[in-house]
């Protein structure tokens, strides 16, 4: 949603409130000298409400821009996803593939990924409940270090190159990224998705320690060690923003 200039102020807060029905909203301000126009946007990663303002637009003008403007942040807001925290019972995605969080208070039962009686997937950890949120974590990060690392060993002796390092973020702009020193880094938030759309990015940034771009040379590139790159790109786009749901 884009609106009109409005004049300059000195100092800008971090973010301001919008009030609509019964709810308050934190809206956060990002001064950018460069916009031409008041923007308001929700992220549907993180759900955080921001305005951007151009240089010559006030902050009491952007209040009232905002506050006039509460029923379309609050009809975005509650259109999210639920946020899904890593707890007992809990059902996340790993690899694509619904897992059940349990939790054992046997202090000697190893965390791990099992199939249970009833053939449903589960994610067992132990000890004391305020610690499962960051046993389940950690043991997403492991399982997306090992996917990850054998992905980008495979393509990049397929294509004669090498990787300095693999490491893993949790950016929300990208899911993967290649340094110009041959460093790969990628979201641990893939293994949650299907094997085939971390298998495409691991293909995507490996292409790019031959091609720093998006030619059409880098393309092709992809396409041929990477079949599957339709589907991957496709998949992210329609379902990429849900990974951020979680934990």
């Amino acid at each position: 949603m884009r609106f009109a200039l409005f004049k300059n102020e000195a100092s800008d807060p971090s973010h301001i409130e919008v009030t609509y029905g019964d709810e308050v909203y934190k809206v956060m301000i990002k001064r950018r000298p460069a916009a031409r126009r008041v923007t308001l946007r929700v992220s549907s990663a993180t759900g955080e409400v921001a305005m951007t303002l151009p240089e010559k637009v006030s902050i009491l003008s952007a209040k009232r821009f905002a506050q006039s403007h509460g029923g379309w942040i609050s009809t975005r807001v509650h259109r999210l996803p639920e946020i899904i925290a890593f707890k007992p019972d809990a059902i996340i995605p790993l690899r694509g593939i619904p897992h059940r969080i349990i939790r054992r208070t046997t202090p000697q039962m190893p965390t791990g990924i099992f199939e249970s009686v009833d053939n449903e997937r589960v994610i067992v950890v132990s000890g004391d409940a305020e610690h499962t949120p960051r046993r389940v974590k950690e043991l997403l990060r492991r399982e997306a270090q090992r996917d990850l690392e054998a992905a980008v060993v495979k393509y990049t002796e397929e294509l004669g190159v090498k990787a300095r390092k693999v490491a893993l973020r949790d950016t929300r702009s990208r899911w993967g990224s290649c340094s110009s020193q041959g460093g790969l880094s990628f979201s641990w938030r893939l293994i949650m998705a299907p094997s085939y759309v971390l298998d495409y990015l691991a293909a995507h940034e490996v292409a790019h320690l031959l091609e720093m771009n998006h030619s059409q040379r880098f393309w092709k590139i992809v396409y041929q060690i990477c079949p599957h790159t339709d589907e991957a790109e496709k998949w992210l786009k329609k379902n990429g923003a849900s990974l951020h749901r979680y934990g």
